[in-house]
């Protein structure tokens, strides 16, 4: 039997969660503000101490492992042919391995698109491009621009098998920090992610997390195993599936709103229907989006910026507020809390806003097509109308005094009915923000994952 902190490094909060094994529950947790600018270990140290408080007593605990998502997570560059293809694919990587993905770009790359790689301090890049068998030059003209322009950010290859030895040379001609793995794409539409996702996990373990600050406190953890929006995915995907003989739910999508992100993950399958037509790139059974622009502190200029003037005023008259100077505290204070019903009221309007714009990029869609032969539908993207479960998590959810009204922005609430989003959900909260921690677990005994999982995560009806 074994004793587990576990750690989330949050790019907002620095989270732990302590779990007993043989009790087989959750005996204590903790946040501390993460000091990713100062020295990380003292956010954690914090969090610590108040773990310990919170228990009544100091604990020695067996193993310490930790995922991250601090200072930015782990931010990628995709690259690859035709925007809707092996891009599209690539894109869908780098979200699945925990990545945010900051930069996209098809065809051929150009000196300024090279340098933006570089001034974005991108952490990974993944180069893809054609089918097995298909285009090639593309792909090669691409890996030979990196090598000309020095490019020491890490790459991984995962395009055309066919000119893997060409593309080898290359990044030996150039002394580039390289890995080859599987084609993301290697059939139109058909999606190959796990030998690229696994190639990705590896740099972020290796490199990435020395880069974050994390290494400062190394002697003090086991193991940093993930990448934090990697471990809710995992997470998400053991309690929709179950796991031996304990059930899981079902059809379940989750919506986490956190500082500078909201990331939604739907684990269902594609479509419902036998009367549609699927259009585009096969989706996947666990999917993850995440929309750098929309989350409470950081990106919460992004909130603004997906309205209109027309909206924005809207708001302001509507609730007689100044949302323009509200975002522009938030964005200047990311460590400031709710302090007066005031700000409970704003972070409950930017959260609402922030869970229907995720949702409506997530979603698929579908429309009606006449045609000689009657009426037929096609869907592009993943029908969520039938799932039975939305699942809050993130800081602003968590401690709302009406999730329900953040959560119930995911569902079709506008009677957009070209959108797929959940018609009729029962809402969850991760009300002790467990996600994280237990798709950390789930590396480790995945069955007490899934039944602490099945415990905290409430009801909020």
């Amino acid at each position: 039997m074994s004793t587990y902190l576990l750690v989330d490094f949050g790019s907002t909060f620095t989270k732990l969660t302590a779990v007993d094994t043989a009790l087989r529950d959750v005996i204590g947790s903790s946040s501390h503000f993460t000091t990713v600018t100062e020295d990380i270990a003292i956010g954690y140290h914090n969090a610590l101490e108040r773990l310990y408080e919170n228990m009544g007593k100091v604990v020695q605990f067996d193993q310490v492992i930790a995922c991250s998502s601090a200072a930015g997570g782990l931010k990628m560059a995709a690259i690859g042919l035709v925007e809707e293809l092996t891009v599209e694919a690539a894109k869908r990587v780098c979200l699945g391995a925990g990545a945010k993905v900051d930069l996209i770009f098809s065809h051929h790359l150009n000196h300024k698109e090279v340098e933006e790689i570089n001034r974005q301090k991108i952490d990974i890049i993944l180069l893809a491009g054609g089918a097995d068998g298909g285009n090639s030059e593309c792909v090669l003209f691409n890996a030979k621009l990196l090598g000309e322009m020095k490019v020491k950010i890490p790459i991984v290859y995962a395009g055309n098998k066919s000119c893997l030895d060409e593309i080898e040379d290359i990044f030996i001609k150039y002394d580039l920090n390289y890995v080859l793995c599987d084609n993301v794409m290697p059939k139109i539409n058909v999606l190959n992610v796990k030998c690229a996702r696994n190639k990705i996990r590896d740099i972020f373990l290796k490199n990435i997390i020395v880069a974050k600050g994390i290494k400062k406190i190394e002697a003090e953890i086991d193991e940093i195993l993930l990448p934090t929006p990697e471990a809710v995915l995992l997470a998400s995907e053991l309690l929709s599936k179950g796991y031996l003989h304990e059930k899981g739910l079902g059809d379940i999508v989750v919506v986490d709103i956190g500082g500078a992100t909201t990331d939604m993950y739907s684990i269902c399958n594609a479509s419902n229907r036998s009367d549609v037509i699927i259009h585009g790139m096969e989706e996947p059974f666990a999917k993850r989006t995440v929309e750098g622009d929309l989350g409470m502190r950081y990106s919460a200029p992004g909130i603004l910026k997906a309205l209109t003037k027309e909206e924005i005023q809207f708001l302001n008259n509507e609730h007689g507020v100044n949302i323009e100077e509200e975002v522009a505290y938030r964005y200047q204070n990311v460590s400031s809390l709710p302090e007066n019903p005031h700000d409970e009221f704003i972070d409950q309007l930017l959260a609402e806003m922030c869970a229907y714009r995720a949702m409506h990029r997530h979603v698929g869609r579908i429309e009606q097509i006449f045609t000689p032969m009657g009426l037929i539908y096609n869907q592009i993207g993943k029908d969520l109308s039938e799932v039975e479960y939305v699942i809050g998590t993130g800081g602003v959810v968590i401690h709302s005094n009406t999730p329900i009204s953040i959560l119930s922005k995911t569902t079709n609430i506008l009677h957009n009915h070209q959108e797929l989003r959940p018609q009729h959900p029962h809402f969850l909260l991760d009300k002790t923000y467990l996600l994280a921690a237990m798709g950390l677990l789930s590396q480790r005994d995945p069955l007490l994952a899934l039944q602490i999982m099945k415990k905290y995560v409430i009801s909020v009806e």
